[in-house]
C-alpha cells in the first residue's frame, strides 16, 4: 500500500509537510491521514531533524528521565513511552489547526466539528498513558560503594588519602 498526501509519497515527506496537509487542502485536519502515516511508517513519519521532531524526541527524554532513566525502564514502559509521545504529536498538530479555526463550533448544525471530539479522545488516552506511566518522578538508583570505588579504580583516578 502506497501512502499518499496531495499526489506526493508519504515516505519523501517530513513531518512538517505531513502537519501542513490540512492548509493546504484547506477542509481537512489532517488527522486519518497522519494516523495512517505513523500506524504505515511508525516513527520513520517523524523526521527527527525537524523542529517537532526534536521537541517530540525532548519530551520523549525526559519522560525517560522522570522515570528513572533508560536503564529502569522495562518494555511494557517503552512502548507506553512510545505510544505517549505519538498521541502527543496527534493532539499538537490537532490543537494547532483547531487555533486555527475561526469558530468550533458548526453554525449550520449548532454542533462542534467531530474533530474536537476525536482531540478529547486523544487528550484522554494521553492521560491515560500517562497516569500508567507514573505520575511521580523517580530517582536513578544510586550505586553502590563497591560500584563507585571499581569505577573510579577502571579510570586510574586514586581516591585521595
Amino acid at each position: 500500500m502506497k501512502l499518499s498526501i496531495c499526489g506526493e509519497s508519504v515516505a519523501n515527506m517530513n513531518d512538517t509537510q505531513m502537519c501542513n496537509e490540512a492548509t493546504i487542502t484547506g477542509r481537512t485536519h489532517g488527522l486519518t491521514t497522519m494516523k495512517r502515516a505513523i500506524k504505515t511508517l511508525g516513527n520513520r513519519a517523524i523526521d527527527r531533524r525537524s523542529k517537532v521532531g526534536k521537541a517530540l524526541e525532548a519530551w520523549r527524554g525526559e519522560l525517560i528521565a522522570d522515570l528513572g532513566g533508560q536503564d529502569t525502564i522495562s518494555a511494557q514502559q517503552q512502548t507506553l513511552i512510545e505510544l505517549a509521545v505519538r498521541t502527543k504529536l496527534l493532539l499538537d498538530s490537532i490543537d494547532a489547526w483547531l487555533l486555527q479555526q475561526g469558530s468550533l463550533v458548526n453554525a449550520r448544525k449548532r454542533t462542534v466539528y467531530p474533530v474536537v471530539l476525536q482531540r478529547q479522545q486523544l487528550a484522554d488516552g494521553l492521560a491515560r498513558y500517562l497516569s500508567q506511566l507514573g505520575l511521580e518522578r523517580r530517582a536513578k538508583p544510586a550505586k553502590s560503594l563497591a560500584e563507585v570505588l571499581s569505577g573510579s579504580a577502571r579510570k586510574g583516578d586514586h581516591p585521595a588519602a
